[in-house]
């Protein structure tokens, strides 16, 4: 899983907007913009120009409402988000435009990543196209890597860090990035065994969803210090709840494909240990060939969908209302609409499917 586009329906667009959440997250927005641009910069002085495509549109703070501020906000609503909460703990200025930087970076890392092991050509950058999707992601990945050390260059030549925080600060990232790489890698040949939703919740979602979000705060971790640094690890615990609570919505949308390659899935151990005996039996088949029929979800299994979507609904609510006792603006009421909308467009039918009326 990655830091995907979210919020894709037009119901949670309009609730959002309605709620005032694209308005406060607008300044936040135009931050995270202005990152984008400048790691763009960094990354013409960094690669060949044979190796560089035209860089796309990156709206301004005014854009907010237009398709190219609405697309914008989609792909990178949790970076903006999580520099929001930055924000509203009191973190300076120009730090916060270092840990914003810094997370465009650790995104497209993850990005580039996560394309090699589900065979995926998805990029941050503007690359020039060439043949070859695992060597755009390997490009991908070098360039950050780059990328990431200019970010810390300029930071510590600003005066905003110390010349000795770049070396804890990228093994902090390195170990974090290992413990999700351990998991992914410990699936590329599927699994046998199936843990209790419970069980896979603690050993799969908080590593792939949970610690993934908290990658946020591998810098802050290391940098701040006294009252900033007890914030900060409440918002870590909160962050890392709501990449919990994402990672279970995904493995909803994901039924399909994680059956076919035999990985980790949520809905799979909700039936196999706690489901019907209409749903275990369903399942077997499904499972042994690796081929799941169209609309299974939200028909035969609805039930144990629905018991899933229900454990994402309560890692979202306490994240939200962490949060917000440390001062964030967010409506943890608002709680269960982010858990509907944090899908992509193949997940929106299935999400509006579960959530509707029987």
């Amino acid at each position: 899983m990655t830091l995907s586009p979210v919020f894709r329906s037009q119901k949670a667009v309009r609730l959002l907007a309605d709620r005032g959440v694209w308005e406060r997250l607008a300044p936040d927005m135009e931050a995270q913009a202005d990152a984008v641009r400048r790691l763009h910069a960094d990354f013409e002085a960094t690669i060949g120009e044979e190796f560089r495509g035209k860089a796309s549109h990156v709206p301004s703070a005014s854009e907010v409402g237009t398709p190219a501020g609405l697309h914008f906000l989609q792909e990178y609503f949790f970076l903006i988000l999580f520099r929001s909460i930055f924000g509203s703990l009191g973190v300076p200025q120009a730090r916060l435009q270092t840990y914003t930087e810094l997370n465009f970076c650790i995104k497209g890392t993850i990005t580039a990543a996560d394309n090699l092991f589900d065979d995926q050509a998805k990029s941050l950058l503007p690359l020039a196209d060439h043949a070859g999707s695992r060597f755009m992601s390997i490009l991908q990945l070098m360039s950050f890597e780059r990328l990431l050390r200019a970010v810390l260059d300029r930071a510590t030549d600003a005066g905003v860090i110390d010349r000795t925080d770049i070396a804890p600060i990228q093994r902090s990232l390195m170990d974090r990035m290992a413990s999700i790489g351990v998991l992914e890698g410990s699936e590329e040949g599927g699994v046998d065994a199936v843990p209790t939703p419970a069980e896979m919740v603690e050993a799969v979602h908080r590593v792939r969803g949970g610690s993934l979000f908290a990658l946020a705060l591998a810098a802050p971790s290391v940098l701040e210090d006294g009252a900033m640094a007890s914030k900060m690890e409440q918002a870590e615990a909160a962050v890392a709840r709501l990449g919990t609570a994402f990672q279970i919505v995904d493995d909803l949308t994901d039924f399909e494909f994680d059956v076919g390659r035999r990985s980790h899935n949520l809905l799979v151990a909700q039936i196999r240990h706690e489901g019907t005996p209409e749903e275990r039996a369903a399942l077997g088949p499904m499972w042994e060939s690796g081929t799941v029929p169209s609309g299974v979800v939200e028909d035969v299994f609805r039930g144990s969908a629905r018991a899933v979507l229900e454990l994402a609904y309560a890692e979202a609510r306490a994240a939200f209302t962490s949060l917000s006792d440390l001062g964030h603006w967010f409506d943890p009421t608002l709680a269960d609409e982010v858990v509907h909308a944090i899908v992509g467009l193949e997940g929106v039918s299935r999400m509006e499917a579960l959530t509707a009326r029987s």
